[in-house]
């Protein structure tokens, strides 16, 4: 079990490094969308959906084909991979990351941290479509059942909800959800919903007494 453990914290801290090694480039970039995301000012909230919303309206205003869409997405992607980590140097005023002299032990470590928290993440995703796998091949009949109706529940809110309005909605949650945590806002509603399903709870056990 012990040997178990060590093989895979190994794993885990070699993958980590060589994401690390990989995102050299990007890690100022990485440390000032970390501060926004996890809303260091408070200021940062209103402006990701600011900016999110701005986006969204270009793209309503536009009405571009979904092969147009993915083309120019991919293309800003393969943009930003080649000119971050040229501008971002000169952005921020240092040097090549990688250098020494130019990050502080503290950005380092959250460096450390991002991409620490990006491999476990990963491996969650791999993690859950093993399972699948494994389901599919264990109890096909559960599985087929469990698609078909999760399937069917999305197709049924994709009808009912504008694909733009549905998209602008899950993007600017995915973006604020990090702030949340991060601020206990989730966990302060999630507690609020157990207590008020527990009292209902215990009034029902009462009628039935």
């Amino acid at each position: 079990m012990a040997e178990g453990d060590n093989r895979s914290t190994n794993l885990l801290a070699a993958e980590t490094a060589s994401l690390e090694e990989q995102l050299q480039g990007w890690g100022e970039v990485m440390l000032m969308a970390d501060k926004v995301l996890r809303w260091e000012r408070a200021w940062f909230p209103p402006a990701i959906m600011g900016v999110v919303s701005l986006v969204f309206l270009i793209i309503y205003y536009l009405d571009p084909s979904v092969l147009s869409g993915v083309s120019c997405f991919v293309m800003f992607l393969c943009l930003a991979d080649y000119l971050v980590p040229i501008l971002a140097p000169r952005i921020f005023g240092s040097n090549k990351w990688g250098n020494s002299l130019s990050r502080t032990t503290e950005q380092q470590q959250r460096f450390h941290e991002i991409c620490s928290n990006l491999v476990k993440t990963r491996r969650r995703a791999v993690g859950w479509w093993k399972r699948l796998f494994t389901l599919k091949e264990e109890k096909p009949k559960m599985y087929f059942m469990t698609m078909i109706v999760s399937l069917a529940a999305v197709a049924w809110v994709g009808q009912q909800v504008h694909n733009l309005l549905l998209t602008y909605l899950i993007v600017t949650f995915s973006l604020l959800l990090p702030g949340l945590n991060q601020h206990g806002i989730i966990s302060k509603y999630i507690g609020m919903a157990k207590r008020e399903i527990n009292k209902l709870l215990k009034q029902k056990e009462k009628k039935n007494e």
